[in-house]
């Protein structure tokens, strides 16, 4: 009819996304504390708490996929026994390394990076394939280890899994190739130069042993290159970790309907651009014309590089009393 005028609703909420501040805080910590200050200052607030396939994946997908958490005991980084989690729902299943081979099962002044072992993520992955599943979804990020994957893959096939028992998928948070997990990780994890250089080397040896070699494979150096050992070992698929977590937790609709996206992590720098959850956020909410802001606990990040991202407004902020004044100052240019 001439003149009929279609109404449209106008986004109201602020959609809170950030992920965990490794080590720090968690990624639903993150968010209540964005979300209290964004609150305070009158503004309606959505929270989504977000993983990139390393820790705390587990628990953003927990809801999302209707998972179990069933107890398993399992070896530490350094063969202590802890106890540790993983997520069932029929035949799918989801592991995340950090629950077995983290480091932050290791105080720093025991941190060994030659010694670290995966072997407690084959463990954990074996007892999701006893209990059942067909398909195991690994995630990796936040490791304590350099090995590439040599201890999970020896833990699979000492429990007599030597296919891997399922379908693996391994869910990446970067994009880095197998030959460079130890110059780009292994010094987060406590190495210095020359174990640096030692930990290179082992990896080297090992992808010549495997039945095909992961190096210059992107994504096969994530978690001090267990992914790649997956991928060449037992054939895991490869997947980005963040694009994977946000598809599960139906966050572009979400993004859609909200006036603005707020999202985090706890260093912002050059590696956020390679695959990191920030990046993927990011470029989603571009897409769909979403405005979208990010607060950390570091930047590390140039004008240029905020550009590539296409982040309106980065702040710092590196505790949750810091998250929640910030989330009050974004609020007064939302």
């Amino acid at each position: 009819m001439p003149g009929l005028r279609i109404a449209t609703r106008i986004p109201t909420e602020v959609l809170v996304a950030p992920d965990s501040f490794k080590g720090t805080f968690t990624a639903a910590e993150v968010a209540a504390a964005i979300g209290r200050g964004l609150g305070d200052r009158g503004l309606q607030v959505a929270l989504c708490p977000l993983a990139d396939g390393g820790e705390g994946t587990l628990a953003a997908l927990a809801v999302a996929l209707g998972l179990e958490l069933v107890p398993a005991r399992v070896s530490d980084p350094l063969g202590r026994v802890v106890q540790a989690q993983f997520g069932l729902a029929g035949g799918l299943a989801v592991v995340e390394m950090a629950a077995a081979s983290g480091l932050g099962l290791v105080d720093e002044a025991e941190r060994d990076p030659l010694a670290a072992s995966s072997y407690g993520t084959g463990e954990l992955i074996a007892a999701a394939v006893r209990a059942g599943a067909s398909t195991v979804y690994v995630t990796v990020g936040g490791s304590a280890t350099t090995d590439g994957g040599a201890g999970a893959i020896a833990a699979l096939e000492h429990a007599g899994l030597s296919d891997g028992g399922a379908r693996l998928v391994v869910l990446c948070d970067v994009r880095t190739p197998f030959e460079a997990a130890a110059r780009v990780f292994a010094p987060q994890k406590g190495a210095d130069p020359g174990q640096v250089r030692a930990l290179g080397a082992r990896l080297s040896r090992f992808a010549a042993r495997l039945p095909r070699d992961p190096r210059g494979i992107p994504f096969t150096g994530a978690a001090g290159g267990l992914s790649g050992g997956l991928w060449a070992r037992f054939g895991a698929e490869l997947v980005p970790g963040g694009a994977f977590v946000l598809d599960a937790v139906g966050f572009d609709s979400r993004m859609r309907a909200a006036r603005a996206v707020v999202t985090g992590e706890g260093r912002i720098d050059r590696q956020s651009l390679h695959g990191k959850l920030v990046s993927e956020v990011a470029t989603r909410a571009r897409q769909a014309g979403v405005p979208c802001h990010a607060i950390v606990a570091v930047r590390e990040l140039d004008a240029f590089d905020q550009r590539i991202l296409d982040l309106q407004v980065v702040l710092e902020a590196g505790t949750l009393e810091a998250l929640e004044r910030a989330g009050s100052e974004l609020a007064e240019l939302l």
